[in-house]
């Protein structure tokens, strides 16, 4: 997609309101928060090291967007949750493939781990005979995710409604900072860092989440 001036792209990029939004209707549609503002060094691909793997957030937005609407993410707080942890694996959506240190398999936009990459594959029909191509191979069941943004893109939200508790989202639709660490270290499975924190909280304010 090209896009000829930041205007354009800020207008691509709009996401959420702290308002729930009714699950047909685009969240990103219904707010002046930019998903620049989220993640900065989305503004454009110039220069990035994995070239053929970057997103600009001009292109990521309507993936995103459309993620909220298949797994039914309708509050700003799980919004921003997603895409502060896709910004995070994926250096601003630099890249969908785990490059450091190289686990074979891992990837997508939230850095997915292979038992689930293979499990959300199977979650989606057109991917079933591709899948039975793939056999094992976790690189190749990768490559079925991520020749396509909607599959790319939409993996942090099917993790979101599959194996998160319903407590921690329901502490993320209130866009509390303590919800967020809940989901970080008990859905997500890793540590709370200062730098994951901080992504944490300009999406919440991109967004319009309420205290942020």
């Amino acid at each position: 997609m090209h896009v000829s001036t930041l205007t354009t792209t800020l207008s691509l990029a709009t996401l959420l309101l702290a308002a729930p939004a009714p699950p047909s209707q685009p969240l990103f549609k219904r707010a002046p928060g930019s998903l620049i503002a989220m993640a900065p060094k989305s503004k454009t691909c110039a220069g990035a090291q994995f070239a053929a793997e970057c997103k600009t957030a001009a292109q990521a937005a309507p993936f995103i967007n459309a993620s909220f609407k298949t797994y039914g993410i309708t509050s700003a707080g799980e919004a921003a949750a997603l895409v502060s942890l896709m910004a995070f694996e994926s250096g601003d959506f630099k890249y969908n493939t785990n490059h450091f240190p190289g686990r074979p398999g891992q990837g997508t936009r939230n850095m997915q781990m292979p038992p689930f990459n293979l499990e959300y594959a199977k979650s989606i029909p057109a991917l079933k005979d591709g899948l039975a191509k793939a056999g094992t191979d976790v690189k190749k069941v990768l490559e079925l995710l991520t020749s396509k943004g909607e599959y790319d893109f939409g993996s942090a939200a099917w993790f979101m409604k599959n194996k998160c508790k319903k407590e921690v989202r329901d502490g993320l639709k209130k866009g509390t900072t303590d919800a967020w660490k809940m989901y970080i270290t008990e859905c997500i499975g890793t540590t709370v860092t200062e730098e994951r924190q901080a992504g944490w909280e300009k999406a919440a304010k991109a967004m319009g989440v309420p205290g942020h």
